[in-house]
This record gives C-alpha cells, sequence and structure tokens, in this order.
C-alpha cells in the first residue's frame, strides 16, 4: 500500500509541478507550487525524514506565502475585482484542499506514532534509542557547533546590514520625532 501511496504522491508532484509552470494565472501557480512542496513533505515521511518534512513545510511554504503576498503587493492587484472573482478560483483551490487533505488523512491514519522501528533508528547512544530529529541536533550541537553558531552570527551581520541600508536619512521625507512631540506646549 505504501509503493501505491508513493506513486500517487509522486504523479500528483509531477502534474502539480508542471503545472506550475504551464499556468498563466499567478496565483494558480502558486497554489500548484504549495501543492508540490506539501507532497514533497510526504515523500519525506515515507523516508523516516520527519525534520526535513517539518523543515520544507515551515521554512518553503511559509516563504511561498510570504512571496505570494510581495508578488500581490508589487502587481498591484485590485482587491475589489479579486473579491468579485473570488468565485472563478473557489473549484481549483476546492480540488487542492480535498487532494491534500485526503493524503494527510491517509498519513496520519497509516501512521504508527508510538512505536520505533529499528529501521529508522540509525544511532544509539548508550541504551536510549533516538530518532533522527533527535540525531540531527546532537550532531548539530555537538560536532557542528562552532559552525553552527558562526552562521547564525553572519546572518545576524546580514540582517543588521539590511536594515541599515534601508534606513538611511533622505530629504523632503516625514518622521516622526517623539521628543518634539513631549515638549511641545500649548498655544
Amino acid at each position: 500500500m505504501t509503493i501505491f501511496l508513493f506513486f500517487i504522491v509522486s504523479t500528483v508532484i509531477v502534474v502539480s509541478s508542471l503545472l506550475v509552470i504551464l499556468s498563466k494565472n499567478p496565483i494558480h501557480s502558486v497554489l500548484f507550487l504549495i501543492l508540490v512542496f506539501f507532497n514533497t513533505a510526504i515523500l519525506f515521511i515515507f523516508l523516516n525524514a520527519e525534520f526535513l518534512s517539518m523543515i520544507l513545510l515551515i521554512v518553503y511554504i511559509g516563504a511561498v506565502a510570504v512571496l505570494f503576498l510581495f508578488v500581490i503587493m508589487m502587481l498591484d492587484i485590485n482587491v475589489a475585482k479579486l473579491r468579485k472573482s473570488f468565485l472563478n478560483y473557489l473549484p481549483l483551490a476546492s480540488l487542492i484542499g480535498f487532494i491534500i487533505f485526503l493524503e494527510l488523512f491517509y498519513v496520519v491514519s497509516q501512521s504508527k506514532l508510538d512505536i520505533a522501528d529499528e529501521a529508522s533508528v540509525s544511532l544509539n547512544i548508550g541504551d536510549k534509542f533516538l530518532n533522527n530529529t533527535k540525531i540531527i541536533g546532537n550532531i548539530l550541537y555537538t560536532d557542528y557547533f562552532l559552525l553552527f553558531q558562526l552562521s547564525g552570527i553572519i546572518l545576524l551581520v546580514a540582517m543588521i546590514g539590511a536594515i541599515l541600508l534601508t534606513l538611511r536619512k533622505r530629504s523632503g521625507a516625514k518622521k516622526q520625532n517623539i521628543h518634539d512631540q513631549i515638549l511641545r506646549k500649548n498655544k
């Protein structure tokens, strides 16, 4: 049954990825891209890689949602027209939502969350068996601790640099000065 589900999920991934490219509507493309990421996360669950599955869901689907919002803002889409044409998107969104619901229902119904089989456990420390998320955390915070901290510092410096680049003083820009507002006297 797992092989049958693998072929169904793989077929959905291939068809959805083709529809991401071939769809003329950017809303449909993003919906198909979210469907591709969701099904890829299901494939990671089949491989007993729960950590990668959750990272895919959190990072990529979250990033796609943010990217989608930026695209809507940059394209200056008329919200009134979008609300009028909501019913046009309803069949496709319902189909994608139904497919995601069926896949999620099947995966949850077939999962054995409380049983750790020996195939999914590849490392034991002492007498304790660990799943792959704990193994990744163990290795990340012991063997690669310095690299992990350095990457965090690099990301912090990049974030501060991006903030400093966007917060330059511009002539003619209106800015609120709270100190002047507090010291202002009523006339």
